[in-house]
């Protein structure tokens, strides 16, 4: 998946000069990824390749959490209280009504937030220093590749081929503009 704009330098330069607060809140992302994949088998149970690769991202998304939490716990930092992503609840308002609409959508949009945490992570591992936190950021972006395809993977197996290209293709100029609009926070999204 190609996104439609770069994450600004900016923003890489306020999450390496708070780089704690930028630890908790990707805690939090893998706490979050986690707990959607488990609504995704909630919600479609007749979906067995959903379903199959749903619960393999989640119990992949909740080791990301332990990791981060041992991180956090050696940096002597607390999982402060969540607070609202504002980049993923505008995406969340670009789903439709309908049924088969808002499956795909909700996967694509799935496949659409793993794309901007791989692009995210990959400059956060590129820029940090020699040393744990680095190896562990190089492995995290390797990981996200991963899922964002597992998304369009899945909307291609449920969808066809050109409604899956024509609603990604509006996805992602819409998450563009939701991307140019951010306020710089030392945050995943």
């Amino acid at each position: 998946m190609q996104l439609k704009i770069a994450t600004p330098t900016a923003w890489l330069d306020c999450v390496l000069t708070n780089i704690n607060p930028f630890l908790i809140d990707h805690a939090h992302a893998e706490k979050k990824a986690s707990g959607m994949a488990m609504s995704m088998i909630a919600h479609y149970p007749d979906r067995t390749q959903l379903v199959k690769a749903m619960a393999d991202l989640a119990v992949e998304e909740l080791i990301h959490f332990k990791q981060m939490m041992k991180i956090l716990h050696a940096r002597e930092l607390i999982l402060t209280p969540d607070e609202k992503d504002p980049y993923v609840n505008q995406l969340r308002r670009c789903f439709r009504q309908g049924t088969e609409a808002y499956l795909l959508d909700r996967l694509l949009i799935a496949g659409i937030i793993e794309a901007r945490g791989c692009e995210r992570f990959g400059l956060v591992a590129a820029a940090l220093p020699p040393g744990d936190l680095k190896v562990f950021y190089q492995m995290i972006t390797k990981s996200e590749a991963k899922h964002h395809t597992l998304f369009t993977d899945l909307a291609e197996y449920y969808f066809e081929q050109h409604t899956v290209t024509s609603r990604l293709s509006e996805l992602l100029e819409l998450e563009a503009d939701i991307v140019a609009q951010l306020p710089l926070r030392p945050c995943l999204h």
